[in-house]
């Protein structure tokens, strides 16, 4: 028996926007639930000073600082590399069995456990570099973590640029170079910061990479040879040592905020952009 084709559209169309509905749901249920719970617990006293009694009492302020400093650090690192390889991979090289190659050691590298990745960073940077516990530690470590991000989305942001624009500046006399610098990363940037905000996401909230390599220290750092605690590593502290269930909600709701806020920021500055160009 065939099913008329308008049929099959209106099923089509409710299974799909039936799984977006779920997919919204799940996260909005998740926010509202740790919201709910953490947001009583925040004040500007909860940010700005430091946790007292192994963070049974006080605030989160190094953690705020070690979640800022750790990102920061990754990416100064992880973004011009990868979007140097990206362009590299797309604009100096053509396709062949090195560049099939690299792209899937970068897939490989992409799909590794965190875990590993802390392992790595433990043995390599805090025992044979001697770098021990730090944040220097940590950011290079979440370096080489968020690098396969970065580098598969600026390789496709950049492969979206239409090839028009590179014929036009070729035959305006423009050196490849010149070509790449003011006429493909201008156009492919909304992709490169996409992926860039994507690796800032993915280093906030990594937990067990950073507990290896940036350490647990409450003590407020002042050099990137000191150890500290991120928010998610506070919140997994006190969620499992049973410290502080208030705290661990309030620390919880700072870090979902500060990653909406790090989204909404990016999202705007994409669209602004784009606005502009248009």
């Amino acid at each position: 028996m065939r099913v008329h084709p308008r049929y099959t559209q209106k099923a089509a169309l409710a299974l799909l926007g039936g799984a977006t509905l779920l997919t919204v749901a799940v996260l909005v249920f998740i926010i509202f639930f740790v919201l709910e719970k953490g947001l009583p617990v925040l004040s500007l006293s909860f940010l700005f000073t430091n946790p007292q009694d192994m963070g049974r009492a006080g605030g989160i302020l190094p953690t705020l600082i070690g979640t800022v400093a750790l990102p920061v650090l990754a990416l100064a690192i992880a973004t011009p590399l990868g979007v140097g390889t990206a362009v590299y991979l797309t604009e100096y090289t053509r396709e062949s069995g090195l560049t099939k190659v690299i792209r899937f050691g970068t897939d490989c590298l992409a799909g590794i456990p965190s875990i590993i990745f802390g392992l790595f960073g433990f043995i390599f940077f805090v025992t044979v570099l001697r770098l021990g516990w730090s944040i220097l530690s940590g950011g290079l470590t979440l370096a080489f973590m968020v690098l396969p991000t970065i580098i598969r989305t600026s390789e496709e942001a950049i492969k979206a640029v239409p090839a028009s624009y590179r014929e036009v500046s070729f035959s305006l006399g423009a050196t490849r170079w010149q070509t790449v610098r003011k006429v493909i990363l201008p156009n492919a940037l909304p992709g490169i910061v996409t992926g860039v905000m994507l690796g800032i996401g993915r280093s906030i909230g990594e937990t067990a990479a950073v507990i290896f390599t940036a350490g647990s220290s409450l003590r407020m750092p002042h050099s990137v040879f000191d150890s500290v605690r991120t928010m998610s590593v506070h919140f997994y502290i006190l969620a499992r040592e049973g410290i502080s269930n208030q705290n661990a909600y309030g620390t919880a709701a700072a870090l979902i905020i500060a990653v909406l806020a790090v989204n909404l920021t990016a999202y705007w500055l994409m669209n602004r952009f784009i606005a502009r160009r248009s």
